[in-house]
Order: structure tokens, then sequence, then C-alpha cells
């Protein structure tokens, strides 16, 4: 990065001109090009509306997660412990590869095949930290959390409708 002030050579990332001290911070921070990427960089979690979560104990039997997954048409439940708090999440994903074919799944407990703390977002994360996690993990569904309770899930869908609406509108 060059030095605004004496046009010197600095690395990426520094704070200050090795040269003549003028402050680098904030002159690499990245730009948004048009309304999708704004809306990246500068809309929280909470402009997705996120759907309310539906949650099962973590002692809850598989049977009743997957009719709750169904009955509720989601594709990803999210565990909690005893005070509510985020212990996990069940996907449509890990039926298929944890729990397909397993004798007698339906009565078996949630915990032993939900994805134990998952990943997380908060209302106030930018659309970009939801999709660069998304994209890190391979997720589909990413719970909201506030404290360590669940408020909300916001799924791939969800951003995709955003940002197509946001597309269009820009």
């Amino acid at each position: 990065m060059r030095c605004p002030a004496c046009e010197a050579a600095n690395p990426p990332g520094a704070d200050e001109c090795g040269n003549c001290r003028t402050p680098l911070t904030g002159l690499d921070a990245p730009a948004p090009a048009g309304p999708v990427e704004t809306s990246l960089l500068t809309q929280p979690v909470a402009v997705l509306d996120p759907r309310p979560p539906v949650t099962v104990p973590a002692g809850a039997a598989l049977g009743d997660a997957v009719r709750e997954m169904i009955g509720r048409r989601v594709g990803a439940v999210l565990v909690t412990g005893p005070g509510g708090e985020l212990v996990g999440i069940l996907t449509e994903r890990d039926f298929l590869t944890r729990v397909a074919g397993v004798p007698g799944y339906d009565r078996l407990p949630v915990a032993d095949f939900m994805t134990p703390a998952p990943e997380t977002v908060g209302p106030d994360d930018k659309l970009a930290t939801v999709l660069g996690k998304m994209d890190a993990g391979g997720y589909r569904h990413l719970p909201v959390v506030a404290g360590a309770r669940p408020v909300g899930v916001v799924s791939v869908r969800d951003v995709l409708r955003h940002l197509t609406a946001v597309s269009a509108d820009g």
C-alpha cells in the first residue's frame, strides 16, 4: 500500500507509514462496488428476518425431531440444553449421512446424531459474515444466537432471496 502523504510503499495492513508515520488504518478497507456488495458489507443478519428457530431438547428422540422438521417444513432443528442454550444442530444432511439405515433410529436420542457446537451468527453480524461461514463450512443453515440462546435460523435460500431482491432494486 502506498502512503497518500509521501507515496512510500508500505506492507499491506500497516497501521502507519514506515516513512512519514501517517496513519494508514482504514485505507485498505474493502469498498463495495454496487448494491449487492454494499448489502453484504453493511447490512446485518436481522435484515433477512430470520425464521424463529424450531428447537428440540438434546434428549429428544430422532423420530420427534423428524416429525418437527416435516411438520414445520424446515431443513434443520436446533438442539438445546436444559437452560435453552444452543448445543447442536440436526439437519436433513445429518439424517442422510448419520442416521439412514440405523435400526430403531426413531427412538435414539438426537444428541447422538446432531452436530455439536455449531457455527453461529448474531443478529448484528454482517451478511458477508454469514456467506463466509456458510461457504467455509459447507453449511446450508446457520443458527442465529443472542447470548447462547437461539433466536432464529438463516438459510442459503434466505440470503439468495435477499440478494436477488437487492440486485433487482439496484
